[in-house]
C-alpha cells in the first residue's frame, strides 16, 4: 500500500477516535460521579413518594426507594426529610403498559414488554422548578411461562429492572443539568 494510503487510514482512525472521545465526554456518557454537580445553593434533596397512577400495586415504593438509593450512593446531595430539604424530587408513575412481543402459538405469548412512564420535577424549597421531565420512560422484556406465578415473578423483575435503570438516569440527568 502506498504511504499516502496508510497516512489516510491513520488519519481516519484518529478522526473517528476523536469523535468517539468527544461524544463520551458529553454529559450523557461519563465515568460515574465525574461531571455531575448540584446547583450551588442545593446541598440536600428529599425524594417524595411517587404518586402511582397505574393499577400496579406497590410500584411507587420500588421507584421511590431506587431513586433515594441512587442519591445516597453518589453522595453528591444528602438525602433528607422533606422538611429539611433544599430541593424536593417528586413525581408520578404516569402509566404502565404491557404488550406481547412474541408468540409461541396463535394464542400463547412467549415474551411481553412492560413500558413505564414517569412524570418528575425537582423543585427548590421556594417552589422554583430546577429540573423536570414529563415523559421519561423505560421498558423491559420478560418471559411468559405456562406457570402463572412464574410469569408474575418475571413481570415484577422487569419492573424492578426498569426502576433501577430509570433511577440512575434520573439522578444523572438532574445532576448533569447544572
Amino acid at each position: 500500500m502506498p504511504k499516502t494510503g496508510l497516512w489516510l487510514n491513520r488519519a481516519k482512525v484518529a478522526i473517528v477516535a476523536s469523535l468517539f472521545l468527544a461524544v463520551l465526554g458529553g454529559c450523557g456518557y461519563h465515568i460515574k460521579g465525574k461531571g455531575l454537580r448540584a446547583p450551588a445553593d442545593v446541598h440536600t434533596v428529599a425524594v417524595a413518594i411517587f404518586e402511582n397512577r397505574t393499577s400496579e400495586s406497590g410500584i411507587e415504593t420500588i421507584f421511590t426507594n431506587d431513586l433515594s438509593y441512587e442519591f445516597n450512593r453518589s453522595k453528591i446531595l444528602q438525602v433528607v426529610d422533606i422538611s429539611m430539604a433544599d430541593a424536593v424530587l417528586s413525581g408520578s408513575i404516569a402509566s404502565m403498559a404491557i404488550e406481547t412481543i412474541s408468540h409461541s402459538s396463535k394464542y400463547a405469548s412467549e415474551e411481553r414488554r412492560v413500558t413505564i412512564t414517569l412524570n418528575l420535577a425537582l423543585k427548590r424549597s421556594d417552589g422554583k422548578v430546577l429540573w423536570s421531565d414529563k415523559s421519561l420512560s423505560g421498558r423491559e422484556v420478560f418471559k411468559v411461562s405456562s406457570d402463572k406465578p412464574v410469569t408474575e415473578e418475571n413481570r415484577r423483575a422487569a419492573i424492578e429492572a426498569i426502576s433501577k435503570r430509570l433511577a440512575e438516569k434520573i439522578h444523572n440527568r438532574i445532576l448533569c443539568a447544572f
